[in-house]
């Protein structure tokens, strides 16, 4: 049978907040700080501690919810969400179930098919817990308790299920990332924990419009392990299906390494979890006058980004959304843009996406780290279009640039790189290359044109790299056109 994917995420963000979110603890680097360093009793839920609301955590929410069009709830409770696990300290988190912070919003993705607006179910607030480290050694297995992270300040944002493909999950969870950090409130270090993903995953037939039974994929952090974990189970449940048997609600864990999902526990409903008003915390009240602040305020959003680049520099929307990703890279291209005056931006653009997009992929960097800044970069770019150096060249001494941080004109005058344009000297190396290889020339002669090519490649090598291609062009086909009339001629006079 054809069946139609129904996918909708749960996303949890850490905030960028410096305190936790009940307490004054610090937010530390995981990678840094010494284990359970940042602690304290309010955090570890000792008896008689009182929790207070980070008031800048509420504020980036806030940020987030309008940003998703959100209707905001003026008040909104936390709630005890209680199970146990090792590394939660409390026994339970305080979270928000019935009366979340905001409902009701929309984020557009950009499709293959066209915009599609998913639906987000609702913005609330919550805890972080703790890590767990499971240790094997010495044929002992235990495992480390770490709660720095606990208490930590989460946002969570859950879509209805309107995703149907891999390819949307992949989009929807970008879009949701750039525009965390276009707001400012997330790092987007999915590395580091600071953004995890949840996918509920469900088939039905082809036609039908009612979804099949849902399954929770857990602690996704990656992209690539989100879209190989949904699809997975969208052809697990085909399986299933397609044998006749029934798809358990359940939820389930992602092996990276045999790419595989494997239960965890079956799915338990909202009661298990015995929700009650967390009784230590009054009503959290948002006036409209902060709303609307907060609303004033918003930056030029990733979406609304996207549209005016595409607009404005003709460029396609799978490049807009390339540089929308992160705000500073659309920054960076329209920085370049500015300063190169009457140059194409296109030609702007294939620089970013070509030579810078590579070292950052290969170095793991980010546009705010590379050493080259915009300046640097059309000054290169200028030195191209003067003819003071070839596209080869430049691309190698654009190399340097983000290796050393030099300038092109420091790294060219170094180095001796200015482009041969002396039309004498050329076509010297020109009548040097062809002498050097009688038996390519007679065969190019003969009919193998293709031969041209290498020919241009011998005078290329013999310049070092540095001569103008279209001038060696030019004479290499001008001293083979003489050659290929000579030849001709002696045949005709024999």
């Amino acid at each position: 049978m054809n069946y139609l994917a129904d996918i909708g995420l749960e996303v949890h963000a850490e905030l960028a907040t410096r305190s936790k979110m009940f307490c004054a603890c610090p937010v530390v680097d995981p990678a840094l700080a010494q284990p359970n360093q940042a602690v304290c009793p309010v955090c570890l839920g000792l008896p008689g501690t009182l929790p207070v609301v980070n008031q800048q955590a509420v504020e980036f929410g806030l940020r987030v919810a309008l940003a998703l069009d959100c209707t905001i709830a003026p008040v909104s409770i936390f709630a005890r969400k209680n199970y146990f696990y090792p590394d939660l300290p409390k026994g339970y988190q305080i979270s928000q179930y019935e009366e979340p912070l905001a409902e009701h919003g929309i984020l557009p993705i950009r499709t293959p098919q066209g915009v599609r607006n998913i639906r987000i179910r609702r913005v609330h607030l919550e805890e972080d817990t703790g890590k767990l480290t499971h240790v094997l050694a010495d044929g002992e297995a235990y495992s480390l308790v770490d709660l720095n992270r606990a208490g930590v300040p989460l946002l969570e944002i859950v879509s209805e299920p309107d995703l149907h493909t891999v390819e949307e999950v992949r989009v929807y969870a970008e879009s949701l990332r750039s525009l965390l950090c276009t707001l400012g409130v997330n790092s987007g270090d999915m590395e580091k924990g600071a953004i995890r993903f949840e996918a509920n995953v469900s088939i039905r037939p082809a036609g039908s419009s009612d979804l099949g039974t849902r399954v929770e994929i857990k602690n996704l952090n990656s992209f690539k392990a989100m879209e190989r974990a949904v699809a997975y189970q969208i052809g697990q449940q085909a399986r299933l299906l397609d044998a006749g048997k029934a798809v358990e609600q359940e939820t389930l864990g992602w092996d990276a390494d045999r790419e595989v999902t494997y239960s965890q526990r079956s799915k338990e409903e909202a009661h298990d979890y015995r929700y009650f008003p967390e009784p230590d915390l009054p009503p959290l009240g948002v006036e409209a006058a902060q709303v609307e602040r907060i609303r004033q305020n918003l930056p030029e959003l990733p979406f609304a980004l996207q549209e005016r680049l595409i607009q404005q520099y003709g460029i396609s929307a799978e490049e807009a959304h390339l540089l929308s990703v992160d705000g500073n890279l659309a920054n960076y291209f329209e920085s370049c843009v500015r300063l190169a005056e009457d140059m194409p931006a296109r030609i702007v653009l294939n620089w970013i996406t070509g030579e810078v997009f590579a070292w950052m992929n290969q170095t793991g960097e980010s546009i705010q780290q590379i050493k080259v800044p915009p300046e640097a970069l059309i000054g290169l770019l200028n030195e191209v279009q003067q003819k003071i150096v070839n596209l080869n060249t430049a691309k190698s001494i654009m190399s340097e640039m983000l290796q050393s941080g030099q300038t092109a004109q420091v790294i060219i005058q170094q180095k001796g790189l200015q482009q041969v344009t002396d039309s004498n000297l050329i076509a010297a190396m020109v009548k040097e290359v062809l002498a050097a290889h009688p038996d390519e020339v007679k065969a190019y002669l003969d009919g193998k044109e293709t031969l041209a090519n290498w020919l241009f490649g011998q005078v290329m090598r013999r310049a070092g790299g540095k001569a103008d291609p279209h001038m060696i062009r030019t004479e290499l086909e001008s001293q083979l056109k003489n050659m290929t009339k000579n030849t001709l001629r002696r045949e005709g006079e024999k």
